[in-house]
């Protein structure tokens, strides 16, 4: 199977979308330098671990807050999102 010239190289990694960040992305490249930050590099262990264990704890705490009728409207909802997807009606 052949493909068209314009069939994008998915295989690449992603290049920033501002032209400033691309720029200095094909510097880095160029140079052999990664040019962005790790984003994860100036986050504090401890915080990281406090927000992870209300993130999980989160979803627990609230369906024990609803009420019978509000967890029945939730999972109506939900059903019918589901409904909608697989028969393709929006």
């Amino acid at each position: 199977m052949c493909f068209p010239e314009s069939m994008p190289d998915r295989s690449r990694t992603h290049r920033p979308s501002d032209l400033n960040k691309l720029a200095a992305s094909i510097v880095g490249d160029a140079v052999g330098e990664p040019t962005l930050p790790d984003p994860d590099e100036a986050k504090d262990p401890a915080a990281v671990s406090l927000g992870r264990r209300g993130g999980l704890k989160g979803g627990k705490a609230r369906a024990a807050k609803l009420t019978p009728e509000e967890r029945t409207e939730i999972a109506r909802k939900a059903a019918a999102a589901r409904w909608a997807r697989t028969t393709g009606d929006n």
